[in-house]
């Protein structure tokens, strides 16, 4: 036979030989040490090797033969008997050079963890690909614990609270367990991008209850990601705004691959060692029980647990609880005590006076109750009240309850005005597409009033204006502003108030005036904070150039909550300040001025409180006004006592129209 001829072809006799004769033969086969010349002694160490491999499904032929690159031999090189001049070396090169593949052996076993790998690591460094593989799969198991394991909340997030057994990861195991193997790699893929879509909406959940003290709605909150992108901008660039997306983008398709692989990996594993992965599964199923049944607790903590399947279960009932409340909310707005009230009646006790609705943006109770915020607000509380009382004003003040906390303030300002419970987005549009009328349109109807709004926190088109019954808004493009944002606020409160004064109260020979005046410069992250001036340096804006170049940086400020703490304080105090010097400078014996803040701040400043009350202020010069709501039972001053009633929001509509309407006083 030539030389050229391949030698890829098994004698006859072998060939036909039964697998079992062969893999004998190839047992019991003597090895030359040092054959003679001549003979064919390596080329039946190939033959032998072949055999091995036909039978092992190649890893043994490969480390035999030198073979590198990565797959099992299917044919295995054997001597020429014909070709008595090739030497053995140049049989073992044939020998080491046969083509090899990655499939498993016919009985289903897994391929050896001796594997080339890529660029043959695996078989340079087997040691290290054992580690590799156990360790892969152990974080495999530990990102599925982690997930199925963590709370939703991070000040629920303890050690503890991850050495438990869930119930969910034996069920788990149990599926895949059953599943034949097609059906176990598909559903191995669908269970882990479901367990990595919990993991992103856990993560929703916290960041939700970070800065709305609630979980992330399913159904009504998506348009707020929108909005927090816009935060994100306004507070941090444009260029803050496009990583922070992109970063979230990419973090959430890496939660989601990952889960899938570690799901496939852990598939793979308990197919692998199969028996035994019954055994424990049905080992822990029975240990679960058990702890279930007794309760045993580590460190506090039940050891057994089903959290996972009752946070689902939970979050399954709040998307039903959503979907269901706009019949709800229907049936509620169809019920106005004053729809029918002819204009002629409404708000009859305070014809004549320029009212001031002004929402101050997240002030809260804790802005007063806190024991490290509160000295400083109160001190500011009481020079405001020394400045009314010296311009002839007095004031009442209560709490009310917003329906929201840390953001939101569009829906606590509609619960205001609407008398309804606006907790989530889906009732405000529902509401702001109705005829349902609010304490601004009963102004605009009883024509007694002309009905402004000054919303400096608004730059884009507000098409809401129109249903809150005001016939002119002012938002930060129309104020007169050339100066400098600070983070997210366009304007500063005392501007803002400034040119209130300018474009509508100091007119001369005007009608009433109703306004709806919005305070942005308290509103989160409260760095860098605007500060008091001269009303008459104010100008077009320009000076407050300056002012924000000595404030705070807002990434240095919100790496210390203490920080934050503070800052949010001096934002009230600027905002109380701009507000009753205003009230001194401008008012009247027209004025009635109704103030109070839209919700609590986030929980960074409250400490997680879940409380939402807010203060609430009348102040007036004529006495006559504060008489109508002497039976409320509120304070005396700007500060609210302790004790003072607690009305949810949504009640001071009706109350208010009330106490102002014929009837009143």
């Amino acid at each position: 036979m030539s030389h050229l001829t391949p030698p890829r072809q098994l004698p006859e006799t072998d060939a036909d030989a039964p697998d079992s004769t062969r893999a004998e033969e190839a047992s019991t086969a003597p090895v030359a040490s040092a054959p003679d010349p001549g003979t064919s002694g390596d080329g039946e160490r190939a033959e032998v090797v072949a055999k091995e491999a036909d039978e092992s499904g190649g890893d043994s032929a490969t480390e035999e033969t030198g073979g590198g690159d990565g797959r099992e031999p299917t044919e295995a090189a054997v001597p020429d008997a014909a070709s008595p001049g090739e030497g053995s070396a140049g049989k073992k090169a044939d020998a080491a050079t046969s083509p090899t593949t990655d499939e498993p052996d016919p009985t289903g076993a897994a391929a050896s963890p001796t594997r080339p790998g890529w660029f043959g690591w695996r078989r340079r460094y087997p040691r290290t690909a054992i580690a590799v593989h156990v360790g892969t799969t152990v974080l495999a198991a530990a990102l599925v614990f982690v997930v199925l394991l963590v709370p939703n909340r991070l000040d629920w997030i303890t050690v503890q609270s991850f050495f438990r057994l869930p119930v969910e990861a034996i069920f788990l195991a149990a599926v895949l367990l059953v599943l034949p193997s097609k059906g176990r790699r598909i559903t191995a893929v669908a269970l882990g991008a479901f367990v990595g879509l919990s993991a992103v909406l856990k993560c929703l959940d916290m960041g939700f209850r970070q800065t709305l003290a609630r979980p992330f709605d399913l159904v009504f909150d998506w348009v707020l990601l929108s909005d927090g992108a816009d935060w994100v901008k306004d507070s941090f660039g444009r260029s803050g705004e496009v990583l922070a997306v992109v970063g979230v983008i990419l973090l959430v398709i890496a939660v989601l691959t990952l889960s899938a692989l570690a799901m496939v990996r852990l598939a793979n594993v308990l197919a692998r060692h199969r028996p035994v992965a019954v055994r424990s599964t049905l080992v822990l199923g029975v240990v679960w029980i058990l702890c279930f049944t007794l309760g045993v607790q580590f460190g506090g903590v039940t050891l057994a647990t089903n959290g996972y399947a009752q946070y689902l279960a939970n979050r399954v009932q709040y998307v039903r609880d959503g979907l269901g409340d706009a019949d709800v909310f229907k049936k509620q707005m169809a019920v106005d005590a004053y729809a029918k009230t002819p204009a002629g009646q409404l708000l009859t006790g305070l014809r004549g006076k320029d009212v001031m609705f002004t929402f101050i943006e997240s002030y809260g109770r804790v802005a007063i109750d806190d024991p490290t915020m509160g000295p400083e607000v109160d001190a500011t509380l009481k020079a405001g009240d020394a400045r009314l009382k010296a311009a002839g004003f007095a004031a009442r003040s209560g709490w009310l309850r917003s329906p929201v906390t840390g953001a939101g303030s569009w829906l606590a300002h509609s619960t205001f005005l609407s008398g309804l419970w606006i907790k989530n987005q889906q009732r405000y549009r529902t509401l702001t597409t109705s005829d349902r009328a609010t304490l601004t349109s009963y102004f605009q109807k009883t024509g007694a009033w002309r009905t402004v709004g000054i919303v400096p926190g608004v730059r884009k088109a507000w098409p809401e204006g129109k249903y809150f019954g005001l016939d002119h808004i002012y938002d930060s493009t129309h104020l007169g502003y050339q100066g400098p944002y600070f983070s997210w606020t366009p304007v500063p409160d005392q501007f803002s108030l400034e040119a209130f004064q300018k474009l509508e109260h100091g007119k001369k020979n005007r009608d009433p005036i109703m306004a709806e005046i919005i305070l942005a410069s308290s509103h989160n992250p409260w760095s860098p904070i605007a500060h008091m001036i001269d009303w008459k340096d104010l100008g077009d804006g320009k000076v407050f150039y300056k002012i924000k170049k000595e404030g705070t940086n807002p990434t240095e400020v919100w790496k210390s909550a203490s920080r934050v703490r503070t800052e949010y304080r001096k934002a009230i105090q600027y905002s109380l300040d701009s507000l009753t010097e205003w009230m001194q400078r401008y008012g009247d014996d027209k004025t009635v001025l109704v103030f109070l803040g839209d919700h609590q701040p986030v929980p960074t400043v409250t400490g997680g409180t879940s409380n939402r009350d807010v203060p609430v202020t009348i102040v007036a010069r004529d006495p006559k006004v504060l008489d109508r709501v002497s039976n409320w039972g509120w304070t005396d001053g700007i500060k609210p006592a302790d004790n003072a009633p607690e009305w949810t929001m949504n009640k001071f509509r009706d109350r208010f129209m009330t106490a102002y309407g014929p009837q009143g006083g």
